[in-house]
């Protein structure tokens, strides 16, 4: 299967490449907008960037179902989004997912400018609504040059928004499928120097499992005022209330009788139903962004930003609590060169600062309610980091990148309760992060790249303090070199973008979760691992768009990735995992679309994922089966009077009904690996804009 996909896609590409040979009619194609890359501190032609990195567009995104971040994030070659029931999300960038029982580790994530990641390394990219989100920027292998702190990559998302001078108001409602609800609205005041953004939205989803239905409220506002010769100072604000089921692993011999069912009662513990077992998440985010220029070559952007985290999780054995803290500042200046014909540069200087802190209780779990407090433990948090980046172009060919950070961590914990965590503090020694990288523009529309980059990343607060209440304060880092190289290609009027690299990490003290027989989880650092892969991404309007014929625009995209993961020295408790497959990592993803745009405003979008299978434990005795995941979306646009627009549309999602768990649990005891997904599913809705 994975020959047939690759000889498919490389002759589709050999063969339009040879047409493209061909000259094109004028009079039929139609020059498309360059796609620009903000995530490396000044806006440039994402063909140059010396990285890899991916753009997530808003009609990208527009044509996934609006109810998750998961399909959208898994268009990118080298993301595996999962969501193992509705609310819980895992992601990971190129790496395992073996940090991460639920969320997000190992990444670094910002919400428009502001880390939504927490000095102690969390990420509450769950607590978000999707629909606010206008763009998505990607940058794949470890960076911390820029970003502090991670070996996986940086997720940078920036909310959504019109025409700064520009006012509209545009809601919408959707249902669907398990108890499918959704419902959003957007407002934008514009002036000429003011906007104003105000989303709000609403979800309740039943689940395809017992014991899996979640909610959400969020609220999220914004506000832009420009002053000067483009100066702006930007704030914004979120509140999300989010809560869901659980409903916990299953056996394969489970899942075979029963997939819908939670996870069962054993001789020794009750299951997900008895013991209500979910999670709780309530979240406040504010921050402000100042944008000064000092003049047509000097400017300095600084952030202030704080959050604060409710989180409650009964589960099967505990009931935990968390109130979680985080204040912090990103600051940072640019110079730019005075502009010369072959020579042109741009030197940062900055710095980000934050601090997170966390009382973390555990209390006995009497069916979903609290009982007797077990543990209260206080973990302060702290890491700030330095950062320096320089880049020149010459001779408007040669692309150079050289960037470095100096990052600092420290914790210090403190026992409420006279047991056995007492008090205490760790330091972790300085640690520099370099990031070099090339790009070389061998014709206009042809660009070779390559970089070089280390990948630092210093264990969370749930894993110094895992769920076995236990602070393990010999947990270190882990650490890696990342070395790239790829090229991107364009045809002549931009219709057509192949983006192709070659990667290879070499991770040190890797960490990796463990489970006590009682099914309370530690974390150890357990040798290394081999990162070599591929990834492959492929778009072309095969019809450009037009107004006269009846396809009206065909666009195919495309994205492999080929990850050939293996642990390189990894041995724990007697057992040699040395050479087996990375945990829960698939060695092909391939993820395909087709939207056709037809007369009357109609559009259809047709998606198929395929998945190879993954190993789900360690000793690589144990693998989720391979899957084919085909859904499609159809839409109709109808615009009334001057202003007014309406939007219906309709989808399927797992046409071909397959069975399979989009998220796993990793090294389960009691082989309960597996959280079965949705079979077939249908959703539909309509937005309205004025």
């Amino acid at each position: 299967m994975n020959k047939f996909y690759l000889g498919c896609f490389f002759s589709l590409i050999i063969n339009y490449a040879s047409a493209q040979s061909k000259p094109a009619k004028r009079d039929t194609a139609r020059q498309l907008q360059q796609v620009t890359v903000k995530g490396y501190l000044s806006e440039q032609p994402v063909l140059s960037v010396p990285a890899s990195v991916s753009v997530i567009g808003a009609s990208q995104i527009k044509q996934q179902p609006d109810i998750s971040f998961v399909n959208t994030l898994n268009t990118v070659p080298g993301i595996r989004a999962e969501e193992r029931s509705p609310g819980s999300y895992r992601l990971s960038i190129r790496g395992s997912l073996l940090r991460s029982p639920f969320g997000v580790r190992d990444v670094k994530v910002y919400f428009d400018g502001i880390p939504l990641t927490d000095a102690g390394g969390n990420t509450y990219l769950n607590a978000l609504d999707i629909n606010s989100i206008g763009r998505i920027e990607v940058l794949k292998g470890p960076d911390g040059s820029l970003f502090g702190a991670n070996s996986g990559g940086v997720v940078l998302l920036n909310t959504a928004s019109g025409i700064p001078d520009s006012t509209y108001l545009n809601a919408g409602i959707s249902g669907g499928s398990y108890g499918l609800f959704h419902q959003k609205a957007a407002l934008q005041v514009g002036k000429a120097k003011n906007t104003f953004n105000l989303n709000q939205s609403y979800q309740n989803y039943d689940g395809y499992r017992e014991n899996s239905r979640m909610h959400r409220a969020y609220f999220q506002a914004s506000d832009t005022y420009r002053y000067g010769t483009n100066n702006q100072l930007s704030a914004v604000a979120l509140y999300s209330d989010l809560n869901y089921k659980t409903p916990g692993g299953l056996t394969f011999a489970q899942m075979q009788a029963n997939p819908r069912s939670a996870r069962l009662p054993t001789a020794t513990l009750p299951g997900a139903i008895q013991q209500k077992i979910g999670i709780t998440t309530e979240m406040f985010l504010g921050g402000l962004t100042n944008e000064y220029h000092f003049n047509s070559r000097l400017r300095n952007v600084t952030a202030v930003f704080g959050n604060h985290i409710n989180f409650a999780n009964p589960f099967i054995t505990n009931y935990e609590e968390r109130n979680e803290s985080t204040y912090g500042l990103r600051s940072y200046f640019e110079l730019a060169a005075i502009p010369q014909q072959n020579f042109d540069w741009k030197l940062n200087v900055g710095v980000e600062w934050q601090q997170t802190n966390s009382l973390i209780k555990n209390y006995d779990n009497n069916a979903g309610v609290k009982g007797n407090l077990n543990l209260s433990d206080k973990i302060n948090t702290g890491q700030h980091f330095f950062f320096t980046r320089y880049a020149a172009d010459i001779f408007k060919r040669l692309h150079a990148e050289a960037a470095v950070s100096l990052n600092y961590y420290s914790y210090d914990y403190y026992s409420q309760l006279a047991a056995a965590n007492g008090q205490g503090e760790r330091d972790f020694s300085p640690q520099v992060m370099p990031r070099l990288a090339l790009s070389y523009e061998v014709t206009n529309n042809f660009i070779w790249r390559g970089s070089v980059s280390r990948g630092y990343s210093t264990p969370t607060t749930a894993e110094i303090r895992p769920t076995n209440n236990v602070i393990n304060t010999s947990l270190q880092a882990q650490f890696g070199w990342n070395y790239e190289t790829g090229f991107r290609l364009r045809n002549r009027d931009k219709s057509m973008f192949l983006d192709a690299s070659v990667f290879y990490y070499r991770l040190d003290k890797a960490i990796v979760r463990r489970l006590n027989p009682d099914e309370t989880e530690y974390y150890i650092n357990a040798g290394g691992a081999n990162q070599p892969g591929v990834e492959v991404a492929f778009s072309n309007w095969f019809v450009r768009r037009n107004n006269s014929d009846f396809i009206r625009g065909l666009q195919f995209n495309t994205a492999v990735a080929v990850s050939k993961f293996k642990f390189r020295d990894y041995q724990v408790a007697g057992s040699n995992f040395s050479g087996k497959r990375l945990t829960g990592v698939p060695q092909t993803v391939i993820v395909s679309s087709v939207l056709f745009n037809l007369p009357q405003s109609l559009s259809l979008f047709v998606q198929h994922n395929y998945t190879s299978s993954i190993p789900l434990n360690d000793a690589n005795s144990v693998y989720a089966n391979k899957y084919h995941l085909l859904q499609a979306k159809a839409s109709w646009q109808h615009t009334i009077g001057r202003k007014t627009k309406l939007d219906f549309f309709a989808g399927a999602d797992n046409l071909l009904n397959q069975k399979y768990s989009l998220g796993n649990d990793l090294n389960a005891v009691g082989n309960r690996y597996f959280n079965p997904s949705p079979l077939r599913n249908y959703y539909f809705g309509m937005n309205i804009g004025l």
